[in-house]
């Protein structure tokens, strides 16, 4: 195969409509345009969602949907996921390097979700309430 033998296949390409030829072909004089109106002239063209002066559709409905900026940096982890760590004394270094929060993660809270099977001593990182009586019961603490 060459790059000059390449050739799209039959029916690919459509012809274009030849305009202004008479009125034999249905296209002539005003080229199918109609009579006059914007549409009718050259240049004749307004914006994508444009109706005529009447507030768009797009402006019409509400804005959904919210991504939260703060949302980027802060993440959570479970309780369970703190049993595969080696370290007694877990930060966020820690968990970035254990691979459990993105890198980008500046603020990590630990939740209440599944169990915890070895005492753990968690520094900087928020805990809420269930998780906090979970790691103290477990043999852990926290400190803030």
């Amino acid at each position: 195969m060459f790059l000059n033998t390449i050739r799209s296949s039959e029916g690919a390409r459509k012809k274009s409509k030849r305009v202004g030829r008479g009125i034999g072909c249905t296209l002539g004089k005003t080229c199918g345009r109609g009579h006059k109106g914007q549409k009718a002239r050259s240049g004749g063209f307004h914006k994508v969602g444009f109706e005529g002066g009447q507030m768009p559709l797009q402006r019409r409905l509400p804005k959904i949907g919210f991504t939260s900026q703060i949302g980027k940096y802060s993440s959570e982890v479970r309780l369970n996921e703190l049993n595969g760590l080696d370290a007694d004394v877990i930060d966020i270094k820690i968990l970035i390097a254990a691979n459990i929060v993105p890198i980008f993660t500046k603020k990590v809270k630990i939740i209440k979700s599944g169990e915890l099977n070895k005492a753990v001593s968690l520094k900087g990182i928020k805990v809420t309430k269930g998780a906090k009586e979970a790691i103290e019961m477990a043999g852990g603490q926290v400190e803030v």
